[in-house]
């Protein structure tokens, strides 16, 4: 049985699938699944498991070289928008329309669905190489 990172079978499995570049999304309840990108639902109830419990645990397990936000986030979501500028402090920010956001996610490997009932509490991780 594993004992650390992450316990989720489904998510453990899409992270050891990932190749340099592949994407992964962390949404709120809201954001649409494009048809064909798997959804692994983690929602229980709103705000559980929140956006930022659950990047936390992902960061801590995967090699990310880039991240994507709405920019609508800055405005509308002040706390999820300074919450990412810390936790990605050393890597490379992107912000795009929310238009623009959902269209990206056509291209995920998966989405992973939160609890989190906040706007704008999406992220796009890109993977990098630890080599």
């Amino acid at each position: 049985m594993k004992k650390q990172g992450i316990l989720n079978s489904h998510i453990s499995k899409v992270l050891a699938d990932l190749g340099h570049t592949d994407t992964i999304v962390i949404a709120d309840v809201g954001l649409p699944v494009p048809e064909g990108v798997p959804k692994i639902d983690l929602a229980l109830t709103l705000g559980s498991p929140s956006f930022e419990d659950t990047v936390e645990a992902i960061a801590a397990d995967m090699e990310i070289e880039q991240v994507v936000i709405a920019k609508e986030m800055k405005k509308d979501n002040p706390q999820a928008f300074e919450y990412i500028g810390h936790q990605f402090a050393e890597t490379d920010i992107k912000q795009c329309s929310h238009e623009e956001f959902k269209q990206l996610t056509r291209k995920a490997k998966a989405v992973i669905r939160t609890g989190e009932a906040k706007p704008y509490a999406n992220v796009i991780l890109q993977a990098g190489v630890y080599f």
